[in-house]
């Protein structure tokens, strides 16, 4: 495995392997690298070590050399020079009345390359946009669109909690996030209050959402059936954090308990069957009649014989008449009635 350094060029921005190129190099030093934008100047944030293949995405680019006092002063013109230049494009831009607007530009150490970023809502075409600045700076220009969420981390701001934007001041990467991360914290739907800055869904919806899934497998759901010791009552809320559930039972009332006093003595745990009454036989099938023997023939069964004291039946064992089954409507019409004989033949 090759031994590497991590380099960030931005305060929050996404860590590089470089090749250390036997140079010594500790945390927080200022090198020069060389990547596919020319010379860069970055800050040394993990130390020297053995880096697996599957972790380095490009080619291994070397470290230079340390960061002279030059390098950090020439770094520090050419911030103020992306400045200039930003203004200069946003007048080229309203010449060329183009629906998109500016956030930023950066210049490469050895100043060859100019890289601007912008925002548009649809596809733009910048292809006279790019010769009219290549034309103006002599240098090459590179415009990058950028959405949303990288718009808000490359200009900055302050969140609703009061604090820099997460994605501007410690963020390297933006994870996933859904609406059905703020379902499962109890939050109100309402996009006003889980909406960040950049009109996307709060990046901090994710640094939760685990531990509530955690907490909310040991608890019944919503909607579901428990018991506890004040009786039979329909989950109608859950609280996470606290460990309890807020129950309606039969007679309308609302209370708050906890999972133990759901799985406490005397009540039944969520999902689980009625308990059987005091006495009942311990079995999981219904419990059947035996059935009646039948008396061999020529016998009375013991039914039979009680039916003939009453009056009510005075030979059991003989055989009943089976009743014929009438084909047809009411009026006799069915297919039964007509003759057997064919057709020109009549039935005896």
């Amino acid at each position: 495995m090759p031994e590497t350094v991590g380099v960030r060029f931005k305060t929050a921005g996404k860590i590089y392997h470089f090749d250390p190129s036997g140079i010594e190099i500790e945390i927080g030093d200022r090198v020069v690298v060389k990547t596919a934008r020319g010379l860069e100047l970055g800050r040394v944030v993990t130390p020297l070590k053995e880096t697996p293949a599957s972790e380095i995405e490009e080619e291994l680019k070397p470290v230079v050399r340390q960061a002279r006092e030059e390098d950090i002063e020439r770094a520090a013109e050419l911030l103020q020079k992306g400045t200039e230049a930003l203004e200069e494009c946003r007048r080229v831009i309203a010449n060329l009345n183009l629906a998109m607007k500016l956030r930023g530009a950066e210049y490469n150490l050895d100043g060859t390359r100019l890289t601007f970023f912008f925002t548009a809502e649809d596809r733009v075409d910048f292809r006279q946009l790019v010769r009219d600045l290549a034309n103006k700076f002599q240098i090459k220009v590179e415009l990058r669109q950028i959405g949303p969420r990288d718009e808000a981390k490359l200009i900055g701001g302050f969140g609703r909690c009061g604090l820099q934007l997460c994605c501007h001041n410690m963020l390297t990467e933006f994870d996933p996030v859904s609406i059905k991360m703020a379902k499962v914290q109890n939050l109100p739907l309402n996009p006003m209050k889980i909406s960040g800055t950049c009109g996307r869904l709060l990046c901090c919806l994710t640094y939760e959402h685990q531990i509530y899934r955690e907490l909310k497998a040991e608890l019944p759901r919503e909607g579901s059936s428990v018991t506890v010791a004040a009786g039979t009552g329909k989950v109608t809320a859950t609280h996470p954090l606290k460990g309890t559930v807020t129950l309606m039972l039969e007679n309308r009332a609302m209370v708050e308990v906890t999972a133990a006093d759901i799985n406490a003595p005397g009540a039944a745990r969520p999902g689980a069957p009625p308990r059987a009454p005091a006495g009942a036989p311990v079995t999981g099938r219904p419990v059947r009649p035996p059935a009646e023997q039948k008396a061999p023939p020529g016998e009375v069964s013991a039914t039979d014989q009680k039916a003939t004291a009453d009056g009510t039946a005075t030979d059991s064992g003989a055989p009943r008449p089976e009743r014929r089954r009438r084909r047809g409507g009411r009026g006799g019409g069915g297919r039964d009635n007509r003759p057997r004989g064919g057709p020109g033949r009549r039935s005896p």
